[in-house]
């Protein structure tokens, strides 16, 4: 595997100066909330960095729940990474066309999936197109399969039981939704969900973390996470709207060493949609 500096980020110009790189793979994790009516498909096909492959969000997840982009089950993941040319032992290189959105749940992802070096672009599509840096258009001509060996921990994802046993406990909670869906005050964008949060719940909206479509320095995330009264030192679950936000806590975290932090992968849209869940909004 490559050398990069920072265990997270990679800058565009470090990821131009791999980009011929077998032992490098580069994915497109660009998703889009339903309302948006954008297609990270059709905005991959019109341009994408090269050698990049895209991962859907929404398919490459356990299609048999109910639940948005629920996570795939090891196998499932294994099968489809090795079809996109993707080894658990290539340095992967994930972006978004944001800069640091959905490319966090991507990462995420790996990381679950027992991937050993999974970075993030820096600054997302949005970083490589400003430095005047080539894309590809279409499909990929061809992809050689490749074996990716899956490794599961489950120490970085909980459920709703998991969540609900928490309450009340020294476990917190962080909610990366806005302000006013975590007050009750405006609609979840997904019909039928309940608006609110779940009681002893700590709100971090996730644009509270990132500055400019990019992490905030490692002291400033610090602050931020003081501000609220978050124990880094203390197990943390992360929550949002559909799981893909939560990540972005999920990371931040992680690039200030807190030891035990999960993401809860079925968060509102699951959380909110249940009447046997507890939802206030003081």
């Amino acid at each position: 595997m490559p050398v990069h500096p920072d265990p997270h980020f990679v800058t565009a110009d470090w990821l131009s100066r791999h980009l011929d790189d077998p032992s490098v793979a580069i994915v497109d994790g660009s998703w889009h909330m339903p309302a948006t009516a954008r297609s990270g498909w059709a905005e991959y096909l019109a341009g994408h960095i090269p050698r990049a492959v895209f991962f859907d969000v929404d398919a490459i997840a356990d299609t048999a729940s109910s639940l948005p982009h629920m996570l795939p089950s090891p196998e499932a993941f294994a099968a489809t990474m090795g079809a996109l040319g993707i080894s658990d032992k290539q340095t992967i290189v994930i972006y978004d066309s944001y800069g640091l959105r959905s490319a966090a749940r991507v990462w995420w992802t790996f990381r679950v999936m027992g991937a050993r070096d999974v970075v993030i672009l820096d600054g997302g599509l949005p970083a490589w197109t400003s430095g005047h840096l080539p894309l590809e258009e279409g499909e990929p001509a061809s992809i050689e399969p490749k074996t990716f060996n899956p490794s599961f921990n489950p120490s970085l994802v909980r459920d709703f039981e998991d969540v609900k046993a928490a309450l009340g406990s020294p476990i917190q909670i962080l909610d990366a939704r806005s302000a006013g869906r975590f007050q009750g005050q405006e609609a979840e964008p997904r019909a039928g969900l309940r608006s609110g949060h779940m009681p002893g719940a700590i709100n971090l909206p996730f644009g509270d973390v990132i500055d400019g479509e990019r992490m905030k320095s490692a002291s400033d995330l610090r602050a931020v996470f003081a501000s609220r009264g978050i124990d880094t030192g203390k197990p943390i679950i992360t929550s949002c709207g559909s799981g893909v936000t939560a990540a972005i806590l999920a990371l931040a975290l992680d690039v200030v060493g807190a030891p035990d932090v999960a993401v809860y992968d079925g968060s509102w849209t699951e959380w909110g949609g249940r009447s046997d869940a507890s939802v206030v909004t003081d």
